[in-house]
């Protein structure tokens, strides 16, 4: 405490001292803030500081003198004092944050060397002092007058970037603004060009790759990128390319597909070719791609990407043939769900674990309503068993022969919905699966055998026979015979054939759609075939008969709840098809009638899937905004407004957020047929990618007062985790099936939602996106968009008679495995690391695409959001991405001592 006392009065007892140490005080301060003044004014001379101050003295000497060399009339002096001027400012090092020394020191004598150059006559020297302003007017001249570019046009035809990487970037700045000046004004634009053409292999050289792009964008001459690229830089270039298409408005986002496109043909990169091909849309491109690969194996794997897209081609060779029909799929499952031990069957109640729901006794959850209940444990053990060929209420030995012990179980249409449950059973296995449904075609039940046919045309989706055993045995009963049977007939013709867009079926459904003199049900499922069959292929007869069905109608047809299939149908011909749906919304807008206005929206929303079109999106909200007046006016075209919104912003990470966002508002202020459409959105948005803010929502909606509301939100739970098995998820669904144990409806929503969830017992996704997230399944899309619409008017589909439209999602199932194969096409196990995909775009060095990876053998299962890569160099992978069949080759460098 003494001390400190002593301390303190020490100054104040000598008054003399404490003034000379305020002097000292007062004059270091006054020096550090010096010190700050001359940093600041970048060209004071550097008094008594250390040695590079005398250092810094003395350049600034040598500068100023170089400079009055310049301005005297000696022409001989010129040229050795440009050289020592060039010399001094190319070997200047810097810091990313300071300005060089020397143009520091030059900055005063800026005009003075203007007027010098502006003095001289035409000569070698002029040139070149030319290019010293040039550097130099990239940190002196004024905004927006483009000096450096000015002086570099009339210098040397030196190579830009021997100034520096610096200057090459505000060099590319200035020529993006002039040539966009010069567009607008109409002026000539080749010398920028010239000079554009110069700097983009320094760009790609240096590791700047977005910066060539870029100028190149700026320039409109994104097609002159390939002739820079090498097999050092295309993968970083191409990459960059493909992740701005989003962000591009047309024509610019297909120009650089196109770009990226005739990179990867150039240097024979041809699974990422074929797959930027099918990006497109452009058949003549894929079969092109397709057919200039050489290399046997390769073309497996196209065959491969083509089958995951369902794309056929003609081929003669069997062994690709078997490649792109998907025909050894239903084997390789099996041996996947062999390898992960999960063949055995799984009982319905073993996915609801009813023990575990907790209801007071004697209002066990099955005492409700028994047909529903069995009508909901058909879809479940469908769903559960899907792809497995065995389950143990349809297919159980003892009564193969009299195998209708549980179809009998069911009510009438119950029955169709639990025969049809076989070809989810058996899909992708054809041969297996006719045998198992053939005997239910001869019963005298005509639900039952309305069930059979559906089951056929589901077990062949996706894959092809050798014979078209779908369309041989169901067109027989798409002409005549009972109208449930013709149905599910044409139905099931178009599950089969999703995506194949074969002329004869068309002419098989064509009249049936224009035949007035059916039922709405029979002409609107027709013509919902046809939109599966084509699905984004419209340049046929199929639109223009669907809209004059629509217009020769008459109203009372037209209000039938089924006609909203006859809009999809019309609808799914445009899929991603973006301008070209402009002609055909003009012509359904003249249809009085208010599905003129639903299909008008639906057209908008499906020909611009995926894109991500930020203006489509805003007019889909312009739809939500309007108060509809119920019993004046439809309002259904709103809820399509709502999916639209999803749909649109589907695949982008960005807009899938936004999204989010605008459905927590319009879940608060809408009309309730677009609150009734909200929760549908969020599955479609979501699907088999159970996020936790989303599947939290959904928890909330599925409470909610409108009935409708919480049965959409039920759903939308199974479709956000389908083929997850996620625990959270199963959680909730068990506490609301307790919830709802006394309402059936609402019960059995919860029962189909547990069965989606544990869909092929956790192997399987219904997402649309695959090959990384980059393309998109229209097929997939086409089964979800009917189910989905089903829950637009619930009570008359899925809670009526034609629950088996939930059989729709049958085009969207696949399983989400990695299977490795050899050459001779045999699995082949091999060590991958799986984790979470990370954006890589544009980042310096070779970035690790993937985090948190576990190291597994194949087969592996993948997440929406994970990806694969070979953990060692023993093969080589001939897909670019590690997903679904790839087909390794054995590395001829590696050694195994290398392990």
């Amino acid at each position: 405490m003494a001390k400190e006392e002593v301390k303190e009065k020490t100054p104040s007892q000598n008054p003399e001292s404490s003034e000379k140490d305020q002097t000292t005080t007062n004059k270091n301060a006054k020096n550090k803030n010096d010190k700050k003044d001359n940093q600041e004014d970048e060209l004071v001379s550097f008094p008594n500081v250390k040695i590079t101050s005398e250092e810094d003295q003395q350049l600034k000497s040598e500068l100023e003198m170089l400079v009055e060399r310049l301005k005297e009339n000696n022409v001989e002096l010129h040229r050795p004092a440009l050289d020592s001027l060039c010399t001094l400012i190319r070997t200047s090092t810097s810091s990313m944050t300071s300005v060089p020394k020397p143009l520091k020191f030059l900055r005063p004598h800026y005009r003075e060397l203007e007027d010098v150059h502006a003095s001289w006559s035409e000569s070698a020297n002029k040139h070149f002092l030319a290019d010293i302003l040039s550097v130099l007017a990239m940190t002196y001249s004024d905004e927006g007058k483009n000096e450096s570019l000015k002086y570099r046009l009339i210098g040397t035809n030196e190579e830009a970037g021997l100034w520096g990487h610096e200057y090459v970037r505000h060099l590319s700045t200035e020529i993006g603004q002039v040539f966009a000046q010069r567009v607008e004004n109409e002026e000539p634009t080749d010398d920028l060009m010239k000079l554009a053409l110069e700097i983009v292999p320094f760009f790609l050289k240096h590791n700047a790759e977005a910066d060539a792009v870029d100028l190149l964008l700026e320039l409109e001459a994104i097609h002159q990128l390939p002739q820079f690229i090498d097999k050092e830089t295309y993968a970083r270039v191409c990459l960059y390319m493909v992740s701005c298409v989003p962000l591009l408005v047309a024509p610019d986002d297909s120009a650089f597909l196109k770009t990226a496109h005739t990179i990867y043909r150039k240097l024979d990169k041809f699974p990422e070719a074929i797959t930027l091909a099918i990006k497109m849309g452009d058949r003549e491109l894929i079969e092109e791609d397709f057919e200039s690969c050489q290399d046997p194996l390769v073309k497996k794997q196209l065959a491969f990407l083509l089958a995951r897209q369902q794309i056929y081609l003609e081929v003669e060779d069997s062994d690709l043939a078997e490649c792109l029909n998907n025909t050894h799929l239903s084997e390789h499952f099996i041996s996947l769900a062999r390898e992960l031990d999960v063949l055995e069957p799984k009982t319905p109640e073993d996915i609801y674990k009813s023990h575990l729901e907790n209801i007071r006794t004697g209002y066990s959850s099955g005492s409700v309503d028994s047909a529903r209940q069995n009508l909901a444990s058909t879809f479940v053990n469908a769903f559960v068993n899907g792809g497995f060929g065995k389950d143990k209420l349809m297919t159980t030995e003892e009564d193969s022969n009299s195998n209708a012990s549980w179809i009998y179980k069911n009510k009438d249409h119950g029955m169709l919905s639990a025969t049809a449950s076989l070809g989810l059973i058996h899909l992708w296995d054809v041969e297996n699966g006719l045998t198992a449904v053939d005997k239910y075609l001869y019963s005298g039940e005509d639900n039952i055998k309305a069930g059979a046919l559906l089951a056929i045309g589901m077990l062949n989706s996706g894959v092809r026979g050798d014979g078209d055993y779908a369309y041989a045995l169901l067109k027989d009963y798409v002409e005549e015979g009972n109208v449930t049977c013709r149905v599910t007939s044409i139905f099931g013709i178009g599950l089969a054939n999703a995506g194949s867009a074969r002329e004869d079926l068309a002419e098989l459904l064509l009249p049936i759609v224009s035949d007035s003199t059916l039922s709405m049900e029979l002409s609107a499922v027709a013509a919902l075939a046809l939109g599966l069959i084509f699905v984004g292929s419209y340049e046929n007869d199929v639109p223009s008969t669907i809209i004059q069905t629509m217009m020769e109608r008459d109203d009372v047809h037209l209000n039938d709840p089924w006609s909203r299939y006859l809009s999809l149908g019309l609808a799914l011909l445009y899929l991603g098809k973006q301008d070209a749906v402009d002609a055909t919304i003009e012509t359904v807008k003249t249809i009085e009638h208010h599905i003129g206005k639903q299909t008008e929206v639906l057209l908008e929303v499906l020909a611009y899937a995926g894109t991500g079109n930020v203006l489509k999106v805003q007019s889909m909200l312009h739809h939500c905004n309007d108060h509809i007046n119920k019993e004046k006016e439809d309002d259904l075209h709103q809820a399509y407004a709502v999916l639209g919104v999803a749909l649109i912003a589907m695949g982008d990470d960005i807009g899938t957020e936004m999204s989010l966002r605008t459905f927590n508002h319009l879940m608060h202020y809408g009309e309730p047929v677009i609150r009734r459409a909200v929760p549908l959105a969020l599955g479609l948005l979501c699907t088999s990618n159970p996020l936790l803010s989303v599947l939290d929502t959904l928890s909330k909606y599925s409470h909610d007062n409108d009935s409708d509301v919480a049965i959409s939100a039920i759903f939308a739970m199974g479709l956000v985790g389908a083929g997850t098995n996620n625990a959270r998820l199963a959680q909730m669904l068990r506490q609301l099936a307790s919830y709802y144990h006394k309402e059936p409806n609402s019960l059995f929503l919860v029962r189909i939602a547990q069965g989606l969830l544990h869909m092929g017992k956790g192997t399987m996704t219904i997402n649309p996106y695959h090959t990384d997230r980059q393309l998109m399944s229209p097929a997939a899309v086409a089964g979800l968009l009917t189910s989905i619409l089903a829950f637009t008017d619930s009570k008359t589909f899925i809670l009526g008679k034609n629950h088996w439209l939930l059989y729709s999602i049958a085009t969207a199932m696949y399983p989400r495995f990695l299977i490795t194969l050899d050459e001779d096409l045999k699995p082949v196990p091999a060590t991958v690391r799986v984790g979470q995909a990370v954006d890589v775009v544009g980042q310096a060095g070779r970035p690790k695409t993937i985090t948190g990876f576990q190291t597994h053998s194949t087969p592996v299962l993948l997440a929406h959001s994970e990806r694969a890569e070979l953990a060692t160099e023993k093969y080589i992978s001939l897909a670019h991405v590690l997903e679904g069949f790839v087909l390794l080759k054995r590395n001829p460098d590696y050694m195994e001592e290398d392990e």
